[in-house]
């Protein structure tokens, strides 16, 4: 370990990838860096990377033995950035801290996904102690080393400390386009246009926030899935061939991170066969557990998520490998459908529509859930900012949040980004295309949860009247849960007597 000659700006707990490279982060602009591992390799692996980057320049890491070490190391208030996983690791550094002698106007902030309610829970328990602060990041391990999107929240003091590293390390844009500005250079980052983070608000909003950009990067995701099965199943495209149509998609409306990395992947070849590796790849797929943080949140607070949740049940039924493979040699399907080049054709443009459309209705059911929550929970989120900080360092990343962007900036209380103009216009214009796809899926046998589950949000949406009055009618008949009427007062609430000979009709 080195001894420290001068005190550091910032204190980093957890070097595993995450960790070391925001530790990287943060040197690369200009700010002096404490790290220290339990496992000492990993100390010596940040130090021995950040030797290499600075090529004979005056190294700006140093290392630290201890917790003590790491506190003498810093000037007060001392800011500690903590990237360990979510859960009891996170109270164990808190509490180690506090043996060490961290003091009241110390600053620790949480970089790990950790569930909303644990960060508002954590900072009433360590208050006085010290100031528990809170910042989401996302982007992988890419974004943290050269600008991920950050969503800070929790004490507005703190924040001030805080905010000056947090804009240098996020990702930026310009502001004009939106566009991510990429630089993947150690030691020189992006210093230029508009930093991808910005104070979310109390405690917990920032984890909530990225939570639900969990979600919407579970559906968003498996809404590419969806598009795949459609061309490689229905109709009969190789992984190359359906990703050049994803790379062409990816230079319009439809440009994104995912859209961009899944054209990559169906183009790999697998170095073991030689065949298209997604091919070889099991069908199982894996999750943390914010998507489903962000289902159970919507029915929670009675929030319609429906293409998040399917995203999250689509993950469920891969796992189902083995029952999967049994009923598909017992369950019937539809007969092969055989479709000429110019119907393929206009099936592929339909699905662009398809996809455009359910993706702007998976975004709109995550902002609904925000801010449905932050009128549960007081919060003043301001859902530009958000949609600004998601256009680079993000796994959602995308042009398309710059039309958000705008709505938002047009009309801040927007009720539901389907309430847009913008959108409203585009999902009328495209929505005959989105049912062509949907139908061409259907008849030839192939699951689109998502997909499918956007369009009913849209129609149901776009309905002025449900059938919900028929379901009012039977929970009145077997439960006497009561109704209330079109020709009355809001409010007021009506049973009928069923089981009466002479069903009267009263007012509770």
């Amino acid at each position: 370990m080195q001894n420290h000659s001068k005190l550091n700006d910032v204190g980093v707990i957890g070097l595993g990838v995450m960790g070391k490279n925001l530790a990287l982060n943060i040197a690369d602009n200009q700010y002096r860096v404490s790290a220290f591992d339990l496992d000492t390799a990993k100390v010596d692996g940040v130090l021995q990377q950040e030797k290499q980057e600075r090529n004979g320049q005056e190294l700006r890491i140093t290392g630290c033995a201890n917790f003590q070490e790491m506190l003498a190391s810093l000037a007060k208030p001392r800011i500690f950035v903590l990237s360990v996983p979510a859960g009891a690791p996170v109270d164990g550094v808190c509490q180690a801290l506090i043996s060490a002698g961290i003091e009241a106007d110390d600053i620790v902030i949480d970089t790990g996904n950790s569930l909303w309610t644990d960060t508002v829970e954590r900072e009433a328990r360590y208050k006085g102690q010290f100031i528990f602060f809170s910042s989401a990041v996302s982007g992988g391990e890419v974004g943290a080393r050269f600008g991920p999107s950050l969503m800070p929240s929790g004490d507005e003091s703190a924040w001030q400390h805080v905010a000056p590293i947090w804009q240098a390390i996020a990702a930026k844009v310009d502001p004009q386009t939106g566009l991510p500005i990429e630089r993947f250079e150690p030691g020189n980052p992006v210093t230029e246009g508009e930093p991808c983070t910005t104070y979310i608000g109390p405690a917990g909003s920032g984890h909530y926030v990225k939570m639900v950009h969990n979600g919407i990067e579970y559906a968003d995701m498996q809404l590419i899935c969806e598009a795949y099965q459609l061309l490689h199943d229905g109709l009969g495209m190789s992984a190359d061939e359906v990703g050049d149509v994803f790379e062409r998609w990816n230079k319009g409306s439809l440009n994104s991170y995912l859209m961009g990395i899944s054209a990559e992947v169906l183009k790999q070849a697998d170095p073991m066969t030689g065949k298209p590796l997604v091919e070889m790849i099991l069908d199982k797929a894996g999750q943390k557990g914010t998507g489903l943080w962000t289902a159970v949140s919507s029915l929670q607070i009675g929030c319609p998520a429906p293409t998040i949740a399917e995203a999250v049940y689509a993950r469920a039924v891969s796992t189902q490998k083995s029952l999967r493979v049994q009923l598909s040699s017992k369950l019937a399907g539809p007969a092969a459908i055989t479709l000429d080049d110019a119907q393929k054709a206009a099936l592929i443009e339909a699905l662009e529509s398809a996809l455009y459309c359910a993706k702007v209705c998976c975004y709109a059911q995550g902002f609904q859930l925000m801010a449905m929550t932050a009128k549960e929970q007081e919060w003043q989120l301001d859902f530009a900012e958000i949609a600004k900080i998601w256009r680079a360092g993000c796994i959602i990343r995308a042009t398309f949040l710059q039309s958000i962007t705008q709505a938002y900036e047009a009309k801040a209380d927007l009720s539901c980004l389907l309430m847009a103009d913008s959108f409203a216009e585009q999902l009328s214009q495209k929505q005959g295309a989105w049912r062509t796809a949907l139908s061409a899926a259907i008849v030839q046998g192939i699951p689109v949860p998502c997909i499918s589950s956007a369009l009913a949000y849209y129609d149901s949406y776009r309905s002025e009247t449900l059938p919900a009055n028929l379901l009012q009618g039977q929970r009145d008949f077997f439960g006497a849960h009561t109704f209330e009427r079109i020709d009355t007062p809001a409010g007021e609430k009506y049973h009928l007597d069923w089981s009466a000979k002479e069903r009267k009709l009263s007012k509770v």
